[in-house]
């Protein structure tokens, strides 16, 4: 509990309050009970085998406050982005007749996915329909995908992209990818061609991760050095590396 007393900022007050709030909503929500299909460009198995068992994460590892603002901030975003492209002109599909999100579901049941959205029709020079994926990124990871295009800035969003297209048979023509830089509120654009071989390696990958879970077995680590940046910021680094049981 915090101690609002007299030295106490305003600021701080209203920070804790809300990063609070909003950390007992995301404890409060229902976890997912399957394996994201827009994880599975995360180069280490090991870290995917623990986030689809629900491994508890290291202490200190939860998300903070201001981590869930740009989790929520994204989410915002994309809203922007989905009336911006229908008042272009784009006819822009992002929920079924029934009202839940266009995804897949196979493995029975335990690997899925949730995409942005569809591309029925709209101005010339573009092949519909066509998958649409959509990120809000900080200005400097904006710039470095714009400069280096999207297999080689974000490997897991291109991963992301092969295998929604793969599943829903949105294959035939390249995927929308659009980018918002949260600074300056640039979009960036790209088309993504079809990379068979990226969807048929994650979808190779999804099974020996659920083949690996369902007998006990623990995959190896991407990494063989604890001080890799990415071992580092994982939620699981000391699980993983047997500092804690």
């Amino acid at each position: 509990m915090m101690d609002f007393n007299s030295t106490a900022s305003v600021s701080g007050q209203i920070e804790w309050l809300i990063d609070h709030a909003m950390q007992q909503r995301n404890a409060e929500s229902t976890p997912r009970t399957y394996l994201g299909g827009s994880r599975l460009g995360v180069a280490c198995e090991r870290q995917l085998q623990y986030e689809f068992v629900k491994a508890p994460v290291d202490q200190g590892k939860e998300f903070s406050g201001r981590i869930l603002r740009v989790f929520e901030r994204g989410h915002q975003t994309e809203d922007m982005v989905i009336g911006w492209l229908r008042m272009a002109g784009f006819d822009l599909k992002t929920h079924k007749s029934d009202g839940h999100q266009f995804g897949f579901s196979v493995a029975q049941g335990r690997l899925r996915g949730h995409i942005d959205g569809i591309l029925l029709a709209g101005p010339e020079g573009f092949a519909y329909p066509a998958l649409w994926e959509n990120k809000c990124l900080s200005s400097k990871s904006w710039k470095d995908l714009v400069k280096n295009k999207l297999d080689v800035s974000k490997p897991i969003y291109a991963a992301q992209v092969a295998i929604y297209q793969s599943y829903l048979q949105l294959h035939e023509n390249p995927a929308l990818f659009t980018a918002v830089n949260a600074d300056t509120m640039e979009i960036y654009s790209e088309l993504v061609p079809f990379d068979a071989s990226l969807a048929q390696r994650m979808s190779d990958k999804a099974a020996r991760i659920l083949k690996a879970t369902e007998v006990g077995e623990l995959l190896p680590r991407a990494f063989n050095d604890q001080t890799h940046f990415e071992c580092r910021f994982c939620s699981w680094a000391d699980r993983c590396w047997g500092e804690a049981r």
